[in-house]
Protein backbone atom coordinates (compact mmCIF):
# COMPACT_ATOMS: atom_id res chain seq x y z
CA UNK A 1 0.00 0.00 0.00
CA UNK A 2 1.11 3.59 -0.60
CA UNK A 3 1.77 6.19 2.11
CA UNK A 4 -1.75 7.65 2.05
CA UNK A 5 -3.35 4.22 2.30
CA UNK A 6 -1.03 3.26 5.15
CA UNK A 7 -1.92 6.41 7.09
CA UNK A 8 -5.62 5.65 6.60
CA UNK A 9 -5.02 2.09 7.81
CA UNK A 10 -3.27 3.33 10.97
CA UNK A 11 -6.00 5.90 11.62
CA UNK A 12 -8.60 3.15 11.44
CA UNK A 13 -6.54 0.71 13.51
CA UNK A 14 -5.97 3.17 16.34
CA UNK A 15 -9.19 5.15 15.95
CA UNK A 16 -10.67 4.02 19.26
CA UNK A 17 -7.37 4.58 21.09
CA UNK A 18 -7.14 8.13 19.75
CA UNK A 19 -10.76 8.82 20.72
CA UNK A 20 -10.14 7.65 24.30
CA UNK A 21 -6.86 9.58 24.56
CA UNK A 22 -8.59 12.72 23.28
CA UNK A 23 -11.33 12.32 25.86
CA UNK A 24 -8.76 11.89 28.64
CA UNK A 25 -6.77 14.93 27.54
CA UNK A 26 -9.88 17.09 27.22
CA UNK A 27 -11.06 16.09 30.68
CA UNK A 28 -7.74 16.97 32.28
CA UNK A 29 -7.46 20.33 30.46
CA UNK A 30 -10.74 21.92 31.57
CA UNK A 31 -10.14 25.08 33.62
CA UNK A 32 -12.88 26.57 35.80
CA UNK A 33 -13.75 29.99 34.27
CA UNK A 34 -14.05 31.50 37.75
CA UNK A 35 -10.31 31.00 38.25
CA UNK A 36 -9.64 33.63 35.59
CA UNK A 37 -11.47 36.15 37.76
CA UNK A 38 -9.81 34.89 40.94
CA UNK A 39 -6.31 35.44 39.57
CA UNK A 40 -7.27 38.50 37.49
CA UNK A 41 -6.11 36.82 34.28
CA UNK A 42 -6.87 38.77 31.10
CA UNK A 43 -8.04 36.01 28.75
CA UNK A 44 -6.84 36.61 25.22
CA UNK A 45 -4.73 39.45 26.63
CA UNK A 46 -7.88 41.60 26.77
CA UNK A 47 -9.76 43.29 29.59
CA UNK A 48 -13.52 42.99 30.12
CA UNK A 49 -14.14 45.72 27.53
CA UNK A 50 -12.09 43.94 24.91
CA UNK A 51 -9.12 46.31 25.13
CA UNK A 52 -5.73 44.74 24.58
CA UNK A 53 -3.33 44.50 27.53
CA UNK A 54 -0.40 46.82 26.87
CA UNK A 55 2.71 44.63 26.61
CA UNK A 56 4.98 46.66 24.36
CA UNK A 57 5.76 49.96 22.66
CA UNK A 58 5.88 50.69 18.93
CA UNK A 59 6.47 53.60 16.62
CA UNK A 60 5.21 51.80 13.53
CA UNK A 61 1.44 52.27 13.67
CA UNK A 62 -1.37 53.42 15.90
CA UNK A 63 -5.09 52.70 16.15
CA UNK A 64 -7.52 55.10 17.85
CA UNK A 65 -11.14 54.26 18.53
CA UNK A 66 -11.96 56.25 21.67
CA UNK A 67 -11.62 59.81 22.88
CA UNK A 68 -12.69 61.79 25.94
CA UNK A 69 -15.64 64.09 26.44
CA UNK A 70 -15.62 67.43 28.26
CA UNK A 71 -15.75 65.65 31.63
CA UNK A 72 -12.83 63.39 30.76
CA UNK A 73 -14.95 60.27 30.24
CA UNK A 74 -13.95 57.73 27.61
CA UNK A 75 -16.26 57.87 24.60
CA UNK A 76 -16.25 56.07 21.24
CA UNK A 77 -15.15 58.10 18.21
CA UNK A 78 -14.65 57.44 14.52
CA UNK A 79 -11.67 55.12 14.14
CA UNK A 80 -8.33 56.33 12.86
CA UNK A 81 -5.24 54.43 11.70
CA UNK A 82 -1.77 55.94 11.53
CA UNK A 83 1.31 54.61 9.75
CA UNK A 84 4.37 56.12 11.47
CA UNK A 85 2.15 58.99 12.63
CA UNK A 86 0.62 59.64 9.18
CA UNK A 87 -3.16 59.33 9.09
CA UNK A 88 -4.10 56.60 6.61
CA UNK A 89 -6.95 58.74 5.27
CA UNK A 90 -4.50 61.52 4.38
CA UNK A 91 -2.05 59.00 2.93
CA UNK A 92 -4.64 57.46 0.61
CA UNK A 93 -6.02 60.86 -0.39
CA UNK A 94 -2.53 62.08 -1.26
CA UNK A 95 -1.76 59.14 -3.52
CA UNK A 96 -5.17 58.33 -4.99
CA UNK A 97 -5.32 58.47 -8.77
CA UNK A 98 -1.75 59.69 -9.13
CA UNK A 99 0.45 56.70 -8.29
CA UNK A 100 0.43 53.22 -6.79
CA UNK A 101 0.82 53.58 -3.04
CA UNK A 102 1.70 50.18 -1.56
CA UNK A 103 5.41 50.64 -2.23
CA UNK A 104 5.23 54.09 -0.66
CA UNK A 105 3.42 52.69 2.40
CA UNK A 106 6.05 49.97 2.69
CA UNK A 107 8.82 52.57 2.59
CA UNK A 108 7.06 54.61 5.29
CA UNK A 109 6.57 51.59 7.56
CA UNK A 110 10.15 50.37 7.19
CA UNK A 111 12.03 53.64 7.38
CA UNK A 112 9.77 55.93 9.40
CA UNK A 113 9.27 58.78 6.93
CA UNK A 114 7.66 59.52 3.60
CA UNK A 115 10.09 59.12 0.69
CA UNK A 116 11.06 61.86 -1.73
CA UNK A 117 10.12 61.33 -5.38
CA UNK A 118 13.68 60.17 -6.14
CA UNK A 119 13.83 57.81 -3.15
CA UNK A 120 10.44 56.30 -4.01
CA UNK A 121 11.45 55.68 -7.62
CA UNK A 122 14.69 54.05 -6.48
CA UNK A 123 12.80 51.91 -3.94
CA UNK A 124 10.31 50.74 -6.58
CA UNK A 125 13.21 49.88 -8.87
CA UNK A 126 14.83 47.89 -6.06
CA UNK A 127 11.67 45.86 -5.41
CA UNK A 128 11.24 45.26 -9.13
CA UNK A 129 14.76 43.87 -9.43
CA UNK A 130 14.27 41.69 -6.33
CA UNK A 131 11.01 40.21 -7.66
CA UNK A 132 12.67 37.02 -8.88
CA UNK A 133 12.90 33.43 -7.68
CA UNK A 134 15.63 30.84 -8.09
CA UNK A 135 15.25 29.22 -11.56
CA UNK A 136 14.33 25.84 -10.05
CA UNK A 137 12.21 27.11 -7.14
CA UNK A 138 8.85 26.98 -8.90
CA UNK A 139 9.49 23.44 -10.18
CA UNK A 140 11.14 21.97 -7.08
CA UNK A 141 9.19 23.68 -4.30
CA UNK A 142 5.91 25.10 -5.56
CA UNK A 143 4.92 22.47 -8.12
CA UNK A 144 5.74 19.44 -5.99
CA UNK A 145 3.05 18.23 -3.57
CA UNK A 146 0.81 21.33 -3.64
CA UNK A 147 -1.19 21.65 -0.42
CA UNK A 148 -4.96 21.91 -0.33
CA UNK A 149 -4.49 25.14 1.63
CA UNK A 150 -2.76 28.14 0.07
CA UNK A 151 -1.46 29.53 3.37
CA UNK A 152 0.31 26.27 4.10
CA UNK A 153 1.87 26.40 0.65
CA UNK A 154 3.04 29.94 1.27
CA UNK A 155 4.56 29.03 4.63
CA UNK A 156 6.34 26.08 3.07
CA UNK A 157 7.72 28.32 0.34
CA UNK A 158 9.03 30.79 2.90
CA UNK A 159 10.73 28.08 4.95
CA UNK A 160 12.24 26.65 1.75
CA UNK A 161 13.76 30.04 0.89
CA UNK A 162 15.96 29.54 3.96
CA UNK A 163 17.87 26.89 2.00
CA UNK A 164 18.57 29.34 -0.82
CA UNK A 165 20.02 32.04 1.48
CA UNK A 166 23.74 31.68 2.36
CA UNK A 167 23.22 34.07 5.30
CA UNK A 168 19.88 32.73 6.48
CA UNK A 169 20.72 32.77 10.22
CA UNK A 170 22.42 36.16 10.26
CA UNK A 171 20.20 38.46 12.37
CA UNK A 172 22.17 41.67 11.90
CA UNK A 173 19.92 44.63 11.02
CA UNK A 174 21.45 44.95 7.57
CA UNK A 175 20.97 41.28 6.72
CA UNK A 176 17.42 41.20 8.08
CA UNK A 177 16.62 44.28 5.99
CA UNK A 178 17.98 42.50 2.92
CA UNK A 179 15.90 39.41 3.66
CA UNK A 180 12.80 41.52 4.35
CA UNK A 181 13.06 43.39 1.07
CA UNK A 182 13.49 40.11 -0.81
CA UNK A 183 10.37 38.64 0.84
CA UNK A 184 8.28 41.77 0.25
CA UNK A 185 9.22 41.61 -3.44
CA UNK A 186 8.78 37.83 -3.77
CA UNK A 187 5.48 37.34 -1.92
CA UNK A 188 3.28 38.20 -4.95
CA UNK A 189 5.05 35.52 -7.00
CA UNK A 190 4.91 32.93 -4.22
CA UNK A 191 1.17 33.48 -3.85
CA UNK A 192 0.22 33.56 -7.51
CA UNK A 193 2.45 30.64 -8.55
CA UNK A 194 1.19 28.57 -5.61
CA UNK A 195 -2.38 29.28 -6.68
CA UNK A 196 -1.56 28.22 -10.24
CA UNK A 197 -0.11 24.94 -8.97
CA UNK A 198 -3.08 24.43 -6.63
CA UNK A 199 -5.54 25.08 -9.47
CA UNK A 200 -3.69 22.80 -11.88
CA UNK A 201 -3.65 19.91 -9.40
CA UNK A 202 -7.22 20.32 -8.15
CA UNK A 203 -9.12 21.05 -11.37
CA UNK A 204 -8.88 20.65 -15.12
CA UNK A 205 -7.27 24.09 -15.49
CA UNK A 206 -4.16 24.52 -17.60
CA UNK A 207 -0.89 25.60 -16.06
CA UNK A 208 0.30 29.03 -17.19
CA UNK A 209 3.20 30.73 -15.38
CA UNK A 210 3.95 34.34 -16.31
CA UNK A 211 7.26 35.94 -15.43
CA UNK A 212 6.89 39.39 -13.83
CA UNK A 213 7.86 42.70 -15.38
CA UNK A 214 10.23 44.81 -13.31
CA UNK A 215 8.43 48.06 -14.08
CA UNK A 216 5.07 46.91 -12.65
CA UNK A 217 3.87 47.73 -9.14
CA UNK A 218 3.02 45.02 -6.63
CA UNK A 219 -0.70 45.25 -7.43
CA UNK A 220 -0.07 45.22 -11.18
CA UNK A 221 2.26 42.25 -10.79
CA UNK A 222 -0.43 40.23 -9.04
CA UNK A 223 -3.00 40.85 -11.78
CA UNK A 224 -0.45 40.44 -14.59
CA UNK A 225 0.90 37.10 -13.37
CA UNK A 226 -2.48 35.74 -12.24
CA UNK A 227 -4.59 36.36 -15.33
CA UNK A 228 -4.10 34.19 -18.39
CA UNK A 229 -4.32 37.18 -20.74
CA UNK A 230 -2.19 39.36 -18.40
CA UNK A 231 -4.66 42.25 -18.89
CA UNK A 232 -6.23 44.56 -16.32
CA UNK A 233 -7.71 48.04 -16.12
CA UNK A 234 -6.09 50.98 -14.35
CA UNK A 235 -8.95 51.11 -11.83
CA UNK A 236 -8.62 47.39 -11.06
CA UNK A 237 -4.93 47.79 -10.26
CA UNK A 238 -5.54 50.93 -8.21
CA UNK A 239 -8.25 49.32 -6.08
CA UNK A 240 -6.11 46.23 -5.46
CA UNK A 241 -3.22 48.53 -4.58
CA UNK A 242 -5.49 50.29 -2.08
CA UNK A 243 -6.39 46.95 -0.49
CA UNK A 244 -2.68 46.21 -0.04
CA UNK A 245 -2.11 49.63 1.55
CA UNK A 246 -4.97 49.16 4.01
CA UNK A 247 -3.82 45.66 5.00
CA UNK A 248 -0.10 46.44 5.25
CA UNK A 249 -0.12 47.17 8.98
CA UNK A 250 -2.54 47.41 11.87
CA UNK A 251 -0.83 48.06 15.17
CA UNK A 252 1.51 45.76 17.03
CA UNK A 253 -1.27 44.09 18.97
CA UNK A 254 -2.88 42.01 16.24
CA UNK A 255 -2.26 38.28 16.49
CA UNK A 256 0.17 37.77 13.60
CA UNK A 257 2.23 40.88 14.33
CA UNK A 258 2.47 39.96 17.99
CA UNK A 259 3.65 36.56 16.79
CA UNK A 260 6.37 38.35 14.83
CA UNK A 261 7.58 40.07 18.00
CA UNK A 262 7.42 36.90 20.11
CA UNK A 263 9.26 34.69 17.64
CA UNK A 264 11.79 37.39 16.73
CA UNK A 265 12.63 37.88 20.40
CA UNK A 266 13.89 34.27 20.54
CA UNK A 267 16.70 35.19 18.12
CA UNK A 268 15.50 32.95 15.31
CA UNK A 269 15.92 33.59 11.58
CA UNK A 270 13.70 35.76 9.39
CA UNK A 271 12.15 32.84 7.49
CA UNK A 272 11.06 31.07 10.67
CA UNK A 273 9.61 34.31 12.02
CA UNK A 274 7.59 34.98 8.87
CA UNK A 275 6.38 31.37 8.68
CA UNK A 276 5.09 31.64 12.25
CA UNK A 277 3.23 34.84 11.43
CA UNK A 278 1.73 33.16 8.37
CA UNK A 279 0.46 30.37 10.60
CA UNK A 280 -1.29 32.96 12.74
CA UNK A 281 -2.74 34.83 9.77
CA UNK A 282 -4.19 31.61 8.36
CA UNK A 283 -6.66 31.37 11.23
CA UNK A 284 -10.30 32.17 10.39
CA UNK A 285 -10.43 34.54 13.37
CA UNK A 286 -7.66 36.62 11.77
CA UNK A 287 -6.76 36.66 8.07
CA UNK A 288 -9.42 34.25 6.89
CA UNK A 289 -12.33 36.47 7.92
CA UNK A 290 -13.03 38.01 4.50
CA UNK A 291 -13.79 34.58 3.04
CA UNK A 292 -16.50 34.08 5.67
CA UNK A 293 -17.96 37.44 4.65
CA UNK A 294 -18.10 36.29 1.01
CA UNK A 295 -19.73 33.00 1.96
CA UNK A 296 -22.29 34.85 4.08
CA UNK A 297 -23.20 37.13 1.16
CA UNK A 298 -23.47 34.08 -1.10
CA UNK A 299 -26.11 32.79 1.31
CA UNK A 300 -27.85 36.17 1.44
CA UNK A 301 -28.05 36.36 -2.37
CA UNK A 302 -29.39 32.81 -2.53
CA UNK A 303 -32.10 33.42 0.08
CA UNK A 304 -32.95 37.05 -0.77
CA UNK A 305 -32.32 37.26 -4.54
CA UNK A 306 -34.35 40.46 -5.01
CA UNK A 307 -32.42 42.30 -2.23
CA UNK A 308 -35.71 43.67 -0.84
CA UNK A 309 -34.91 45.48 2.43
CA UNK A 310 -37.64 43.87 4.51
CA UNK A 311 -36.55 40.39 3.46
CA UNK A 312 -32.90 41.29 4.11
CA UNK A 313 -33.86 42.37 7.62
CA UNK A 314 -35.67 39.10 8.27
CA UNK A 315 -32.76 37.00 6.99
CA UNK A 316 -30.10 38.91 8.95
CA UNK A 317 -32.25 38.52 12.06
CA UNK A 318 -32.22 34.76 11.44
CA UNK A 319 -28.42 34.84 11.14
CA UNK A 320 -28.16 36.63 14.49
CA UNK A 321 -30.61 34.16 16.06
CA UNK A 322 -28.46 31.23 14.83
CA UNK A 323 -31.18 30.06 12.45
CA UNK A 324 -29.45 30.82 9.14
CA UNK A 325 -26.11 30.64 7.30
CA UNK A 326 -23.57 28.84 9.55
CA UNK A 327 -25.74 29.21 12.69
CA UNK A 328 -23.00 30.85 14.77
CA UNK A 329 -25.04 34.00 15.35
CA UNK A 330 -22.35 36.13 13.71
CA UNK A 331 -22.80 38.68 10.94
CA UNK A 332 -19.33 38.47 9.44
CA UNK A 333 -17.65 41.74 8.55
CA UNK A 334 -19.48 43.66 11.27
CA UNK A 335 -17.62 44.91 14.33
CA UNK A 336 -13.98 44.98 15.32
CA UNK A 337 -11.94 44.15 18.40
CA UNK A 338 -10.68 47.74 18.66
CA UNK A 339 -12.73 50.11 16.50
CA UNK A 340 -16.09 51.33 17.76
CA UNK A 341 -18.01 53.80 15.58
CA UNK A 342 -16.12 53.08 12.38
CA UNK A 343 -13.15 51.27 10.81
CA UNK A 344 -11.22 53.83 8.71
CA UNK A 345 -10.09 51.09 6.33
CA UNK A 346 -13.71 50.14 5.65
CA UNK A 347 -14.65 53.80 5.14
CA UNK A 348 -11.89 54.22 2.54
CA UNK A 349 -12.45 50.91 0.77
CA UNK A 350 -16.21 51.47 0.58
CA UNK A 351 -15.69 54.52 -1.65
CA UNK A 352 -13.40 52.68 -4.06
CA UNK A 353 -15.58 49.57 -4.03
CA UNK A 354 -18.41 51.74 -5.33
CA UNK A 355 -16.26 52.99 -8.21
CA UNK A 356 -15.26 49.45 -9.14
CA UNK A 357 -18.89 48.29 -8.87
CA UNK A 358 -19.86 50.92 -11.44
CA UNK A 359 -17.12 49.72 -13.82
CA UNK A 360 -18.22 46.10 -13.35
CA UNK A 361 -21.97 46.81 -13.56
CA UNK A 362 -22.51 45.59 -9.98
CA UNK A 363 -24.09 48.71 -8.48
CA UNK A 364 -27.16 46.78 -7.28
CA UNK A 365 -25.05 44.36 -5.24
CA UNK A 366 -23.02 47.24 -3.81
CA UNK A 367 -26.23 48.94 -2.64
CA UNK A 368 -27.38 45.65 -1.12
CA UNK A 369 -24.20 45.48 0.94
CA UNK A 370 -24.75 49.01 2.21
CA UNK A 371 -28.24 47.99 3.27
CA UNK A 372 -26.94 44.89 5.04
CA UNK A 373 -24.42 47.03 6.95
CA UNK A 374 -27.15 49.41 8.14
CA UNK A 375 -29.56 46.63 9.03
CA UNK A 376 -26.95 44.55 10.82
CA UNK A 377 -25.74 47.52 12.90
CA UNK A 378 -29.31 48.19 14.07
CA UNK A 379 -30.12 44.56 14.83
CA UNK A 380 -26.84 43.87 16.62
CA UNK A 381 -27.32 46.94 18.83
CA UNK A 382 -30.84 45.72 19.58
CA UNK A 383 -30.08 42.04 20.18
CA UNK A 384 -26.60 42.08 21.72
CA UNK A 385 -25.11 43.60 24.85
CA UNK A 386 -22.19 45.60 23.47
CA UNK A 387 -19.75 47.96 25.17
CA UNK A 388 -19.08 50.02 22.05
CA UNK A 389 -20.55 50.78 18.66
CA UNK A 390 -20.59 48.27 15.83
CA UNK A 391 -19.89 49.07 12.19
CA UNK A 392 -18.49 47.37 9.06
CA UNK A 393 -14.82 46.40 9.23
CA UNK A 394 -12.40 46.17 6.32
CA UNK A 395 -13.36 42.53 5.60
CA UNK A 396 -16.92 43.64 4.84
CA UNK A 397 -15.76 45.24 1.58
CA UNK A 398 -12.40 43.62 0.77
CA UNK A 399 -13.93 40.27 -0.21
CA UNK A 400 -16.44 42.08 -2.45
CA UNK A 401 -13.57 43.91 -4.15
CA UNK A 402 -11.67 40.66 -4.68
CA UNK A 403 -14.81 39.04 -6.11
CA UNK A 404 -15.26 41.92 -8.55
CA UNK A 405 -11.62 41.55 -9.58
CA UNK A 406 -12.27 37.89 -10.32
CA UNK A 407 -9.64 36.71 -7.86
CA UNK A 408 -9.91 33.08 -6.69
CA UNK A 409 -11.04 32.88 -3.08
CA UNK A 410 -8.19 30.63 -2.04
CA UNK A 411 -5.97 33.68 -2.69
CA UNK A 412 -7.81 36.06 -0.37
CA UNK A 413 -5.83 35.31 2.79
CA UNK A 414 -2.49 34.99 0.94
CA UNK A 415 -3.13 38.47 -0.51
CA UNK A 416 -3.49 39.68 3.07
CA UNK A 417 -0.02 38.25 3.65
CA UNK A 418 1.36 39.99 0.53
CA UNK A 419 0.39 43.26 2.21
CA UNK A 420 1.13 42.42 5.85
CA UNK A 421 4.69 41.22 5.16
CA UNK A 422 5.53 44.95 5.05
CA UNK A 423 4.26 45.46 8.59
CA UNK A 424 5.77 42.23 9.89
CA UNK A 425 9.16 43.23 8.49
CA UNK A 426 8.99 46.63 10.16
CA UNK A 427 8.03 45.06 13.49
CA UNK A 428 10.75 42.40 13.26
CA UNK A 429 13.39 45.06 12.78
CA UNK A 430 11.88 47.14 15.60
CA UNK A 431 12.02 44.12 17.93
CA UNK A 432 15.63 43.38 17.01
CA UNK A 433 16.52 47.02 17.61
CA UNK A 434 14.75 47.50 20.94
CA UNK A 435 14.04 44.04 22.36
CA UNK A 436 16.99 42.27 23.90
CA UNK A 437 14.92 40.01 26.14
CA UNK A 438 12.93 37.02 24.96
CA UNK A 439 9.19 37.58 25.33
CA UNK A 440 8.08 35.15 28.00
CA UNK A 441 4.58 35.71 29.47
CA UNK A 442 3.52 34.07 32.71
CA UNK A 443 0.78 31.50 33.27
CA UNK A 444 -0.82 30.82 36.65
CA UNK A 445 -0.77 27.08 37.41
CA UNK A 446 -4.09 25.83 38.85
CA UNK A 447 -3.65 22.04 38.78
CA UNK A 448 -3.99 20.17 42.07
CA UNK A 449 -0.85 18.43 43.33
CA UNK A 450 -0.88 14.63 43.15
CA UNK A 451 1.47 11.94 44.33
CA UNK A 452 3.47 9.73 42.03
CA UNK A 453 1.97 6.22 41.91
CA UNK A 454 4.22 3.26 40.95
CA UNK A 455 3.24 1.65 37.65
CA UNK A 456 2.16 -1.67 39.20
CA UNK A 457 -0.19 0.14 41.61
CA UNK A 458 -2.08 2.24 39.06
CA UNK A 459 -5.69 1.48 38.21
CA UNK A 460 -6.82 0.81 34.68
CA UNK A 461 -9.17 3.83 34.55
CA UNK A 462 -6.60 6.33 35.86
Amino acid sequence: MNYTEYMEYLTKKYGQDIAELTKAASKSDVINPKLYEKYDVKRGLRDINGNGVICGLTEISEITAFGKDAEGNKVPVNGELYYRGVNIRDFVKGAAGRRFAFEEATYLLLFGHLPSKEHLERFCELLGDLRVLHPNFVRDIIMKAPSKDMMNMLARCVLSLYSYDPKADNTSRRNVMRQSLHLIAQFPLLCVYSQKAYNYNNSDASLCIHKPKKELSTAETILYTLRDDMKFSQLEAQVLDLCLVLHAEHGGGNNSTFTTHVVTSSGTDTYSSVAASLGSLKGPKHGGANIKVCEMFDAIKENVPDFERGKLTDYIAKILDKEAFDKTGLVYGMGHAVYSLSDPRADILKEFAEKLAVEKGMEKEYEMRKSVADIAAELIAEKRKIYKGVSPNVDFYSGFVYDMLGLPRELYTPLFAVARIAGWSAHRIEELTNGGKIIRPGYQAVAKRQKYVPLESRKLDQ
